[in-house]
C-alpha cells in the first residue's frame, strides 16, 4: 500500500479530478465516490481530493458542471419516456395483469426513489462531517494565530517600554553633561596682570 501523498497538486491531477467528478455528476453518482476514486488513483485521501475540488478546481469548471447536470437530467427524462412507452405497450393485457404490472412498477419506483434519497442523505451526511472536521481545523489554526498575535503584542509592549526607558536615560545623561559644562564655565575667571594682559584664574 503506497503512502498517502501530501505534496502540491499538479495541473494533470487537477484535470483528472475534474474529469472524474464531472463523469460522476453525469452518471448520477456522488461526489464522495468521485473523490474516493481519484484518491485511489493519486494515492491521496478522499478528504484531500474533496478539499482541492471545493477550494480550487470547481471554480474552474462551472460551465462543465452545469452541462453535466443537464446531461444527467436528459438521461433521466429518456429513461422515463422509455418506461412510459413500455407501460403503453402493456395496455393490451387483461385488467388483472395490468394491476399486477402497475403494482410491480410502483414498488420498483418506490425502491429506486428510496435508494436515491438514502444515497443522497448519506452523501450529505458525509460531506457535512467532512466540513465539520475542516471547520474544527480552521478554528484550531485561528486560536493558535490569536495566541501568537497576543504574544507578539506583549513582546512589542515590552520593547516599547525598554525603548522609552533608554530614551529617558540618554536624556538624563545629556542634561548631566550640559550641567557639568556649565559648572566648569562658571569656575573660570579672567583678571588683568600688572602688564595689562588677561590671565585665567580658577575659582
Amino acid at each position: 500500500m503506497s503512502a498517502t501523498r501530501q505534496d502540491a497538486w499538479t495541473q494533470d491531477e487537477d484535470l483528472l479530478l475534474a474529469e472524474v467528478v464531472l463523469r460522476h455528476i453525469r452518471e448520477g453518482g456522488t461526489q464522495l465516490a468521485a473523490f474516493e476514486e481519484v484518491g485511489r488513483k493519486l494515492s491521496r485521501t478522499s478528504a484531500a481530493c474533496g478539499f482541492r475540488w471545493n477550494s480550487y478546481v470547481r471554480k474552474q469548471y462551472k460551465t462543465g458542471i452545469e452541462h453535466a447536470k443537464k446531461q444527467r437530467k436528459n438521461s433521466k427524462n429518456n429513461q422515463t419516456i422509455a418506461t412510459q412507452e413500455t407501460s403503453s405497450k402493456d395496455q393490451g393485457l387483461s385488467s388483472e395483469n395490468k394491476n399486477e404490472t402497475l403494482n410491480i412498477h410502483s414498488i420498483i419506483k418506490y425502491l429506486e426513489n428510496y435508494e436515491s434519497h438514502h444515497a443522497n442523505y448519506q452523501e450529505v451526511k458525509r460531506e457535512n462531517e467532512y466540513l465539520r472536521s475542516q471547520l474544527k481545523q480552521f478554528e484550531q489554526t485561528n486560536k493558535k494565530l490569536l495566541e501568537e498575535k497576543l504574544s507578539l503584542k506583549n513582546s512589542l509592549q515590552v520593547i516599547e517600554e525598554d525603548y522609552k526607558a533608554l530614551i529617558e536615560i540618554m536624556d538624563r545623561a545629556r542634561k548631566m553633561v550640559v550641567l557639568q559644562e556649565d559648572e566648569r564655565s562658571r569656575k573660570v575667571k579672567f583678571q588683568m596682570d600688572r602688564n595689562g594682559n588677561l590671565e585665567r584664574v580658577e575659582k
